[in-house]
This record gives C-alpha cells, structure tokens and sequence, in this order.
C-alpha cells in the first residue's frame, strides 16, 4: 500500500528531518537512507517502521543538517599544524608543486570543528521524531486503505448481483437440459432398436434415460458453487468491516472465490452460466490485485 509522510525537528545544533514512503508489495522490503553520523540510529528507526505495518517496499531518510552558526566553529590548530608538516615535506619532493590556498584548507574534512551533539539527546530527538513520522505514515496508508476498502465493497456488491441473477435459472436449465436429453435419448433407443430382437423393453428403456439424465443433471448443476460463492462474498465482507490486518485472509478468499468460478464455468451448460463465470472471474482479478497490497 502506498503511504507517504516527511517530518523535521529543530535544534540548537541543527535539523533533524524523516520521511517515510512506501509503495505497493505483498512482502515487507525496508530500505534505509541515513547519514553516517546517524547509522547507529537505524535499528530504532526500522523496529518502529515494521511495529506499525507489515506489507510494503518502504523508503525510510534520516538526515542531520547542522546549523552553522557564529561562535560554533572553530579552527583544528593540531590539524592545520599536521597539515602544514605534511605540505613541507611534500615541497621537498616536488619543489614546483603548488602551496595549499586558505580555501581548500577551509574545505578540509576535520580543519574546522563543529559544536558536537551529544549522542544521547540526539536519539531522544530522533527518537520522538520517528514517532510522529510513523503515525503519520500510517495515517495516509489508512487513508488509502479506505479507498481500496470501497473499491473491493463496490466489487463485492457486483458479484452478488451475479450470483442472484443466475441462481433461479439453475433449476430451469436442468429442467430443460433433461427434457432435451430425453427426447433425444428416446429417438436413439428407438432408431437403434427397430426390428431388433435385443431392443429393450419399454420399461427398461426409460430406465436407463431416467439414470443417464439424473447422473448428467448432477454433474451440470452449479447450485452448490453458487452456494459457496455467496458465504464467501459474505465472509470476504465481513473481513473488510471488521477491519486490521486482513491482506492474508482476504488472499485466502479470492483463491476460494476463484475456485468456485472457475467451476461455475467448467460446468456451464448454457452460454449465462458461461458469461456469469467469466465476470466473476474478472472481478476477483480485479480485487486479488488489490488484496496484495493490504495490510
């Protein structure tokens, strides 16, 4: 799910800033961009991230701007003067080599100090910092979670609407599939019996339609599937209004959603059946691309 959040924080020694992002995945993948000078604050920062969620390819920054402010640098004297020795000896070498400007000495990692931050009131900040940015992250998650959770209720409603238009043509298509197979039944026993010593008797012969109509009505009858279907659009309703973490047992649904569909299409005698099977189907593909997504 994608969510978004950025927060700062400042300081006497500087701005602390976070921002967290994230976009869709079925796993939950942490990356991590820190300064240097923060790294040993990633643990806290990754133990808040995966106590608020558990789906999602997240982007997590920790910077440090110090401030620069009058009377908070000063010149390392025992660098410069180590710098100055080193410069000496290296004229002794390569006498057309030219001096070191005041600029690129200014420029010097460690030539000027800066006021240091002590280690433990700058985890406190970020520590409080981090709080404020997860709970906001999760609130745009939540945010988007409303939005899919209507999406997948409009998707829901859609195929109850289905399942309710075919289910009272269930009895009617058996009704006329076994009057069609009767009928044509009788006409093959009779041609093939004609004048034939071995014909089976009248009887017999509408006994073994009756058992092949029956076996044949059963194996077309989608009753039960569309049975299922509607308990499990019922179930997948309630795991969405009751809310939490619900990405798995809505994956479970939509395999049991598309289990049922797809016999529902196996077993279509006749072309609404056929049609009814083929947009459940595509609404539970709509919904499975979504459900990946959710916490």
């Amino acid at each position: 799910m994608t969510g978004y959040a950025v927060a700062t924080s400042e300081g006497a020694a500087g701005t602390l800033t976070i921002e967290i992002k994230s976009v869709n995945s079925r796993f939950l993948d942490l990356q991590f961009r820190i300064n240097d000078e923060l790294r040993a604050l990633e643990p806290d920062l990754r133990a808040a991230i995966m106590a608020a969620i558990t789906r999602g390819k997240v982007e997590a920054r920790l910077s440090f701007g110090r401030k620069v402010a009058g009377g908070s640098q000063a010149l390392n004297a025992a660098l410069l003067a180590d710098l100055a020795r080193l410069q000496t000896e290296v004229t002794k070498h390569f006498v057309s080599a030219p001096l070191m400007t005041v600029a690129e000495l200014l420029r010097w990692p460690g030539v000027i100090e800066e006021a240091q931050v002590g280690q433990e009131s700058l985890q406190a900040d970020v520590a409080a910092l981090t709080a404020t940015t997860v709970a906001a992250f999760v609130d745009s998650r939540r945010r988007e979670g409303a939005a899919l959770e209507a999406m997948l209720i409009s998707r829901i409603d859609a195929m109850d609407v289905i399942v309710k238009r075919i289910t009272p043509l269930i009895p009617q298509v058996i009704a006329q599939f076994q009057q069609k197979a009767v009928e044509r039944m009788q006409d093959a026993l009779g041609l093939a019996g004609h004048g034939t010593p071995s014909t089976l008797t009248r009887q017999e012969a509408f006994e073994r339609i009756r058992q092949e109509v029956t076996l044949y009505g059963i194996r077309i009858d989608v009753s039960e599937e569309l049975s299922r279907l509607s308990a499990h659009l019922t179930e997948t309703r309630h795991i969405l209004k009751k809310g939490g973490q619900v990405g798995k047992r809505l994956d479970f649904m939509m395999q049991e959603l598309n289990r049922e569909a797809n016999t529902l299409g196996a077993k279509a005698s006749v072309k609404e059946l056929a049609d009814a099977s083929m947009e459940l189907k595509l609404l539970i593909e709509q919904m499975r691309e979504q459900v990946q997504n959710l916490e």
